[in-house]
């Protein structure tokens, strides 16, 4: 269970990430229905504006992440906040495509550097020995402040006003500014800035193997997108289950996150630790595509109960990832450009987020049951590759060293 740590970074990195995700609960919650009911823009523009900013969003991560390398990930990462806050705030001003356009550049180009940025604050604020537990710790409080920004906004949702939606938005955008209040009482730690001439901006784009197991992540961080794309409509469309099962999946996911994450993460201790964890997670993600596939034609009490068991392996599967998955993104980090590096690997995670939902919808809601085969087969090599590469990239390291 969640506990309140002492004072010191991480319990001052846990109340900006609560204030943070509380603003995001706020607004991802409602952002769909604001965008058609109040804006009205059609779906379609909506994801098409989104796909267009998501896609300029990957080219912000590692110039991001190399830039709090030379002037230091807090002092950077200060910057971005009022910058999101103020790419939030003007949605507020929206009334037709061309100003959603824009505002989502915006937005989501500033909220990929911030998430750079805030992955090199971590490595820098932490020993090597406590950045995975102290990343653990962040997502539990981070899916805590989630979950009850969208109680609330379910109040803005239900009033269906413009006025409502808009107090979302410039809610959301206050927390930006609180949690750069908070990032700013960050103390500033001597070393973490690097100079300019040890290295470059591509460092970490010509580092192979690091390159590739940021793709294996990459791959294997669609998990995310089963539950978020995959499963609603494989209920809807392909079981007997009533839709509020959605909503009962969606709950025991976070209360498993809130509650679980730091416990998973203590198997990731080091890179080849971390390497053995993600296998395992890749592999548990597999086996709950194949869960999932058996609720079809199933009666609606026999479906509930499959998809929680499913939804239960899936969550461990993705527990268990996570923990590997920063564990090998800081550990096979040099200490001088873990910005550039985390930049990178945030990249990848972005990248997966991007493209997760056209593979989910092409695979498993197009196929059904074959496409679920084919997904958990693709979990499985993805996880089973993990060892061999990360053995790569650190042979590569010693050989350097």
């Amino acid at each position: 269970m969640l506990l309140v740590p002492p004072p010191g970074p991480l319990r001052l990195l846990a109340i900006a990430a609560l204030v943070n995700t509380l603003g995001n609960g706020l607004f991802y919650t409602s952002a769909a229905l604001f965008y058609t009911r109040s804006v009205g823009l059609s779906p379609g523009q909506v994801g098409l504006g989104l796909t267009v900013a998501g896609l300029l969003g990957l080219l912000v991560g590692i110039p991001a992440g190399h830039l709090a390398d030379l002037r230091g990930a807090r002092e950077v990462l200060v910057v971005t906040l009022v910058l999101e806050a103020a790419a939030m705030s003007s949605f507020a001003l929206v009334h037709g495509f061309p100003g959603f356009l824009a505002a989502s550049i915006a937005y989501i180009c500033v909220d990929k550097a911030s998430n750079a940025v805030r992955q090199g604050l971590i490595a820098s604020a932490f020993p090597a020995e406590e950045r995975v537990s102290g990343r653990a710790y962040l997502r539990s409080v981070t899916n805590l402040g989630i979950g009850v920004g969208s109680a609330i906004a379910g109040v803005a949702i239900a009033i269906d006003t413009r006025e409502a939606y808009v107090a979302m938005v410039l809610a959301d955008a206050l927390t930006y500014l609180g949690c750069a209040a908070v990032i700013a009482r960050l103390p500033r730690r001597e070393g973490a800035v690097r100079k300019a001439e040890e290295g470059g901006m591509l460092i970490a784009l010509r580092d192979r193997p690091y390159l590739a197991v940021t793709a294996v992540g990459a791959v294997l961080n669609m998990h995310y997108v089963l539950l978020e794309i995959a499963v609603p409509l494989w209920v809807d469309r392909y079981t007997s289950a009533p839709r509020w099962t959605v909503a009962l999946l969606f709950l025991l996911n976070t209360a498993c996150c809130v509650l679980l994450q730091v416990r998973m993460s203590r198997s990731a201790h080091d890179v080849p630790s971390s390497a053995r964890t993600q296998r395992t997670g890749g592999l548990l993600v597999a086996a709950s595509c194949v869960v999932f596939a058996l609720s079809e034609d199933r009666s609606a009490a026999l479906a509930v109960g499959v998809l929680v068991v499913a939804a239960l392996v899936n969550v461990a599967g993705e527990l268990l990832q996570a923990s590997g998955s920063w564990g090998l993104g800081f550990g096979l980090a040099p200490e001088t450009s873990q910005g550039q590096y985390q930049g990178l690997y945030s990249t990848g995670f972005a990248a997966a987020n991007m493209l997760g939902p056209v593979v989910v919808t092409a695979t498993v809601i197009a196929w059904g049951t074959p496409g679920w085969l084919l997904m958990g087969a693709v979990f499985a090599a993805a996880g089973i590759v993990t060892v061999p590469v990360v053995a790569w990239a650190e042979r590569t390291r010693a050989l350097a060293a």
